[in-house]
């Protein structure tokens, strides 16, 4: 099923989707997209969405279930509150990447900006999973609950992550590739020993990264990554009244 999107409003156009779905179509193309907001939210089938333009906010919100492939950029709040699927980004994010992921995978080639990962969080087997190719913006991993993120940093011109990473985590584990600077971390995290258990995840990831977007992994077999853990579960117990 191709749909040609150019001048429909986000309505139409997830009304088209649903339709398709209902009909028994596996697989949808979509054509001319600009901007429009939360293309496959809340959708729970297997399709296989392909999206050609800039995908709007909240794409892949609260669904369960389908593979997004976004030829191009895609805005803020990517994967609110998803619980299953994929969604792969063949360019860059805006902010709030994540926020309130509780399943799935998201891969995103190149940058993301602020707040990714942001009330992340994970339950029995379900165990969200970020890979950005690039780089992030400050507030990296705020809050995060549960689940793994992976930064790789690919463009070496470029500052890896911003400040204040990790405030108020209390759960998950991230991944930063390299070195990085005590003076960035949030209060509540720190780095933790990397072993050979953290070495097979991120290898496993890596290679569905790096097959997603047709990159050469050799390049990054063997690099140092650093990985943080929250201190505590609850970073704010002790502030609040009993």
């Amino acid at each position: 099923m191709i749909i040609n999107s150019k001048n429909m409003t986000h309505r139409m156009l997830n009304e088209k989707i649903r339709s398709g779905v209902r009909n028994g179509d596996r697989k949808i193309i979509l054509k001319n997209i600009n901007g429009q907001r939360y293309i496959a939210s809340g959708l729970k089938s297997e399709v296989n969405i392909k999206i050609n333009g800039t995908a709007g906010n909240d794409l892949g919100s609260f669904m369960s279930g389908p593979k997004i492939t976004v030829y191009g950029n895609a805005q803020d709040c990517i994967a609110n509150t998803m619980n299953a699927g994929k969604i792969v980004i063949h360019g860059s994010v805006g902010d709030v990447l994540g926020y309130g992921m509780r399943g799935g995978k998201v891969f995103v080639r190149d940058d993301a900006g602020y707040r990714v990962g942001i009330h992340m969080k994970s339950y029995k087997e379900m165990i969200p999973i970020i890979v950005i190719g690039g780089s992030v913006g400050d507030f990296f991993a705020e809050y995060m609950a549960g689940g793994i993120i992976i930064l790789l940093g690919l463009d070496d011109t470029k500052e890896i992550v911003g400040d204040f990473i990790g405030t108020g985590m209390h759960g998950g584990t991230v991944y930063i590739r390299g070195n990085i600077n005590k003076n960035r971390l949030g209060r509540e995290v720190d780095s933790v020993e990397f072993d050979d258990n953290d070495k097979k995840i991120v290898n496993e990831y890596l290679t569905e990264f790096c097959r997603d977007f047709n990159l050469n992994q050799k390049n990054l077999v063997n690099q140092k990554f650093t990985k943080f853990k929250a201190l505590n579960s609850r970073p704010y117990g002790t502030i609040y009244a009993y």
